[in-house]
């Protein structure tokens, strides 16, 4: 199993805690830390913009990252949310096993 960090700004914290809640309990994340506050500054469609956002960082597999990706997209305000994802180069063996755990389609709550 590999564990993936899955990064995702969101325009506010109504927002971001609406899409968490929903990976969380969709079972394609095992753990949603929401960051409030934190600066984009990015090109878009030609000029550079700044925004005030709050960061989703997902805790997940590469197995539900498609999927996690797919629901992002249909949850979220913008027209081309991020949906950026690392791989975790390690982590507590416990602690990955419960991502996988957590993640599993159709585990028992």
């Amino acid at each position: 199993m590999t564990a993936l960090i899955c990064f995702c700004t969101c325009p506010d914290a109504e927002v971001a805690e609406r899409i968490a809640n929903a990976l969380v309990d969709e079972r394609l994340a095992a753990c949603v830390n929401v960051l409030p506050a934190v600066i984009s500054i990015y090109r878009w469609q030609g000029a550079v913009e700044r925004a005030g956002e709050t960061l989703l960082l997902a805790k997940t597999t590469r197995e539900r990252l498609a999927a996690l990706g797919e629901r992002i997209v249909a949850l979220h305000p913008y027209e081309l949310p991020e949906v950026v994802a690392v791989e975790a180069a390690g982590g507590l063996p416990a602690y990955l096993a419960w991502i996988a755990a957590e993640t599993r389609p159709g585990a028992p709550e």
